[in-house]
């Protein structure tokens, strides 16, 4: 392995064996032994022996991570829906791409839903703004995360782009180990779905100079994410309200009060659809528009395989029918959900309202429900032909 990847690379199992040992020890421990298994010195004392006596990450993520995804999702989801994953089982690694709108259940529902197949799990890359503390990291990295570093100065961010992008294609070159990275950084906050022309600019940085040959060597493979009940989308909405008068700073400790309320929040349905990895026709079509363009057409053709493979849920029909004063989509939902959806959303935003009642309501109930609204126009766009629209007006 190249010691110029240490800094991002995930744990090796030797150091996943300490890693484990720290996390058995942690304070911390204590509270998410109760989330888990419910209160009880005996329920904690057993997840610190578990941990202590495991060696590896499969170790780890068979006998704690894979219980841990399942205990979440049955306690916060009515389905999970997974299509395509014949297109991930066709033996060869991939970068494999998906829309993103929670920041841990997106890739750890995915890397779930390949250990109950029997895949590989892959690595995954996660930024690191998101690793607040040594247990958090210990954790990540531990579950095969690859950390993306953010901050510095331009010449770090492109140094650091390019380490990345050499050891992500240094893995699936090799036949090592697929990798998932989200098709943009951060989270999709309004329901539009976007490839990042930076994020396949990056992933080209260690490629040879020929766009054809270098995209077809990591075989990108795209998939869909969806949910019925948007994870944070209570705290999307205040953070778009926000962000139209001017930059929203975070606050210390947001992101992992994202991560836990995207965790513990009720999800309702949940649907994963992967899609074939793009062909060489499919890159030479791109390569076609010229140097200019190429990445822009790459960046759309991976739009338009997400977006029409996208699940659209009740939730983004009431929406839309709610912004629009009508019925239209009334055939895909009951009168009882679209009351038990209103009821959910006028109680939330009076919540936010109650913490700062300088916000406008009706201006929040807009974001709320465009939020769920416009998965429906973008998927509506696609099939009429709007190939690079991700979120029509």
């Amino acid at each position: 392995m190249n010691h110029n990847f240490d800094n991002i690379r995930p744990y090796t199992d030797e150091e996943t064996s300490q890693a484990l040992k720290r996390m058995a020890g942690a304070p911390e421990l204590s509270a998410i032994s109760t989330f888990l298994n419910g209160p009880g010195q005996d329920k904690e004392d057993a997840l610190r022996a578990l941990l202590s006596g495991l060696r590896t990450i499969d170790e780890f993520q068979a006998r704690v991570m894979a219980g841990v995804i399942r205990s979440i999702l049955r306690r916060t989801s009515t389905s999970l829906e997974v299509e395509g994953l014949d297109n991930v089982m066709d033996g060869r690694k991939h970068v494999l791409m998906s829309n993103h709108r929670d920041i841990i259940l997106d890739p750890a529902i995915m890397q779930l839903i390949l250990f109950d197949s029997g895949a590989p799990t892959t690595e995954i890359a996660v930024g690191d703004n998101l690793i607040a503390n040594s247990l958090i990291e210990d954790i990540f990295r531990s579950n095969r995360m690859i950390k993306v570093v953010r901050g510095g100065t331009p010449r770090e961010k492109y140094m650091a782009s390019s380490l990345l992008s050499s050891y992500m294609r240094s893995n699936i070159a090799s036949g090592s180990c697929s990798v998932w990275i989200a098709q943009r950084s951060g989270r999709s906050k309004d329901g539009c779905d976007a490839t990042s022309q930076g994020v396949l600019k990056m992933l080209d940085m260690s490629g040879a100079g020929d766009f054809i040959k270098d995209f077809l060597e990591i075989s990108v493979l795209p998939f869909a994410i969806s949910y019925q009940l948007e994870p944070c989308d209570f705290l999307k909405a205040r953070e778009l309200y926000i962000t139209r008068r001017g930059q929203y700073v975070k606050k210390p400790g947001e992101d992992t009060h994202s991560i836990l309320t995207g965790v513990t929040q009720d999800k309702g349905g949940i649907a994963f659809h992967f899609c074939p990895a793009l062909t060489e026709d499919d890159i030479a079509s791109c390569a076609a528009q010229g140097k200019n363009d190429r990445f822009k057409a790459l960046a759309a053709l991976l739009d338009d395989r997400i977006c029409s493979n996208y699940r659209l849920w009740d939730t983004n029909y009431i929406a839309l029918d709610i912004m629009e004063g009508g019925t239209a989509n009334s055939a895909q939902y009951t009168p009882e959900a679209r009351t038990a959806f209103m009821e959910r959303m006028e109680k939330g935003l009076s919540a936010i309202v109650e913490k700062d009642p300088d916000m406008d309501k009706d201006e929040l109930r807009e974001i709320f429900l465009s939020i769920y609204a416009n998965p429906v126009r973008s998927v509506r766009a696609h099939q009429a032909g709007d190939r690079g629209s991700s979120c029509p007006a």
